[in-house]
């Protein structure tokens, strides 16, 4: 066991991000600025100095832009890349589709409150956040984790939940803790992980 690197990205802004609606599952790709959230965060990464070995991301349009962005940038194209729906974004059920204040005005704003920001109630037809982890974090444990832990540098594209359910394992978190935590669009989130699989290392390259 030696240490890598691990970097977690969340996509960049997407079109249904822009129109406040809940996305989910469902694929729309970047707006404009989400491209441009892109580009940024590859720059970033490679003024750092980032090198990776391979990559991981969702199924997802939106992640899987965001990610060939980002290695176009780094001059790493043609990287090792897997692609699995344990990576892609809460589905939100009947909620998706929905712009959130028309969400509101349907369920009311504490029910949908308590949808979003709650760990273990699901939407309608959907996901929790208890749900999302239930399929990201044993995803990690068998494919990416080993990956780190031998000392590859890994690069994962993904989304504001499944990615919290990949910080949760990493940091240790509780179920009340993860929830505090946002992540912007198109920020990397780099860790240098150690032999125990914690981390000696984070680092938020913002804007």
């Amino acid at each position: 066991m030696m240490s890598g690197t691990l970097v977690l990205v969340r996509h960049g802004q997407s079109e249904w991000n822009l129109k406040n609606w809940f996305t989910g599952w469902k694929d729309p790709d970047l707006s404009e600025q989400g491209v441009k959230e892109a580009h940024a965060a590859g720059r970033r990464l490679k003024a750092k100095g980032y090198v990776f070995d391979v990559c991981f991301t969702s199924v997802l349009t939106r992640a899987q832009h965001t990610l060939k962005i980002m290695l176009e940038e780094l001059g790493q194209t043609g990287l090792p890349e897997t692609r699995d729906q344990a990576l892609n974004e809460r589905d939100y059920g009947e909620l998706t589709g929905l712009n959130k204040d028309d969400a509101r005005k349907k369920w009311g704003e504490e029910q949908v409150l308590i949808w979003r920001r709650s760990y273990d109630v699901p939407p309608p037809g959907g996901e929790s956040l208890k749900d999302t982890l239930a399929r990201a974090l044993p995803y990690y444990m068998i494919h990416i984790q080993p990956l780190v832990l031998s000392g590859k540098r890994v690069l994962v594209s993904a989304h504001g939940n499944s990615l919290r359910a990949l910080i949760m394992a990493i940091e240790g978190l509780t179920p009340e803790q993860i929830l505090k935590r946002e992540l912007e669009t198109g920020v990397p989130v780099c860790y240098k992980i150690g032999a125990d699989s914690r981390p000696l290392s984070v680092e938020i390259l913002s804007a």
